[in-house]
């Protein structure tokens, strides 16, 4: 699912909207990092509560989802503009984490070649514990999302320093508003 072809140290991660349009469980905003505990906290909350996806989720996707919308949440309340806005959509077969926020600016990088210690590890880690994840801009904001499976759906092995796939330099643009 991965592939190679970019020179550099830095990567883009694909452009691509959600797999499917899923029904919104809830959303979240976002003005500061202080309030990332909180994010986990009702992200979980709102899995078990809700009868529809609550056995759907096994306690090890669910543990993914909530590293990787610490990550990607950490990543637009630092590199983007406020207020981050998160959404958690589910369709029949996977849950989508979409994470946003105002910077039409930036794209989103994969550091590829920086020291393990050295940070920037948070896409590459979303790659790594998510079905898919990719990127979108719509007239006001940039998403970036994940998809994980719903029970009964296998993950994906990859590595966490695999290469990113390709990316288009321009955008996907999602009709909407954001």
């Amino acid at each position: 699912m991965l592939s190679s072809g970019h020179t550099g140290g830095v990567g883009q991660l694909r452009t691509s909207p959600p797999p499917l349009q899923g029904r919104e469980l809830h959303a979240w905003v976002l003005q500061s990092s202080t309030e990332l505990k909180a994010l986990r906290a009702a992200l979980h909350q709102t899995v078990h509560k809700h009868p529809s996806v609550a056995d759907q989720c096994t306690d090890h996707v669910l543990e993914q989802m909530l590293l990787v919308v610490t990550e990607l949440a950490s990543n637009a309340i630092k590199h983007g503009l406020p207020p981050t806005e998160v959404r958690l959509s589910c369709t029949d077969e996977q849950f989508i984490l979409d994470v946003a926020d105002h910077d039409l600016s930036s794209v989103p990088e994969l550091a590829d070649t920086r020291p393990v210690d050295a940070g920037g590890r948070g896409l590459k880690l979303a790659l790594s514990l998510s079905l898919d994840v990719g990127w979108y801009a719509t007239d006001s904001t940039k998403h970036v999302w994940a998809s994980f499976p719903i029970a009964g759906v296998t993950l994906p092995r990859r590595s966490l320093f695999q290469s990113s796939r390709v990316a288009a330099k321009r955008p996907y643009t999602w009709g909407g508003t954001g």
